[in-house]
């Protein structure tokens, strides 16, 4: 019986200190791995703001091509520049689950469903030569179907005008939500103007297609096929981060040269 006894400690000894063994072996392989995560994190979000920019080249190294666009934070209370913090290394999606460094949206407003906003963000500028705006990447998400769509929208100088959209985080429907990542559908974007002659918002994702040929076509993107609620999601968060509540008291100082 004894020995029956001290087979079992073993054999519970010898797996206790194999699980012991491999928690270090995986802790330590977390641990030596996760600088290399964050800057292939950091690499994949630089490359997609290239992307949306239109500024991305194969064969080019993204941190090289990254040096043409300029992170800037914005004070979102303000609407104007700030040095507040390193626009680089500031994490907006953290900050918005902080109560000191963000505010609870009123249900009324938050057409994005977002619940919690950043006080500050940051935005990529891309400038010409006489340092006047080229291009404006803006950071944007807010609620589809089943998940919060992460993305970024580029604008052109006159900062109506859109260069791109894209989406580089979401958990939406394969093959219906998730066709925001259809290139064929992300360019319907690209030109279509965000702001009405009154500098109001008006950008609609449409069921049924565009007509061509309405006066509000410049206004209307197509809606997904078969993913309503995604479709209204995108159309929401547009509105809501190019709005009061969003960039948009930020938009009115660059372009009256006061940010």
């Amino acid at each position: 019986m004894s020995s029956k006894k001290e087979s079992v400690v073993r054999t519970l000894t010898v797996a206790l200190l194999v699980c012991l063994v491999c928690s270090v072996v995986v802790s330590a392989a977390a641990v030596a791995l996760k600088p290399v995560q964050v800057t292939n994190q950091l690499q994949d979000k630089q490359r997609n703001i290239l992307q949306i920019a239109g500024l991305y080249k194969d064969g080019v190294s993204v941190q090289e091509q990254f040096k043409q666009i300029t992170p800037r934070l914005v004070d979102l209370r303000t609407g104007e520049f700030s040095d507040a913090t390193d626009p680089l290394t500031y994490d907006q999606q953290k900050a918005a689950k902080v109560p000191e460094t963000s505010k609870r949206m009123d249900p009324q407003a938050d057409i994005a469903s977002i619940r919690r906003q950043a006080y500050y963000s940051t935005v990529y500028v891309v400038e010409d030569e006489q340092g006047e705006i080229e291009t404006l990447i803006l950071p944007i998400h807010g609620y589809g179907l089943w998940s919060t769509l992460y993305g970024f929208m580029a604008l052109e100088a006159d900062l109506k005008t859109v260069v791109g959209l894209g989406f580089y985080q979401h958990a939406e429907t394969p093959g219906l939500g998730g066709e925001v990542d259809n290139p064929n559908w992300k360019k319907q974007w690209t030109g279509k103007v965000v702001y009405d002659e009154s500098g109001d918002v008006d950008i609609s994702v449409i069921k049924g297609g565009v007509d061509n040929n309405s006066p509000n076509a410049e206004h209307q993107v197509d809606a997904l096929a078969g993913a309503t609620l995604t479709s209204r999601g995108v159309e929401n968060l547009v509105r809501f981060w190019l709005g009061k509540d969003g960039f948009g008291e930020f938009l009115d100082h660059l372009r009256a040269g006061e940010a």
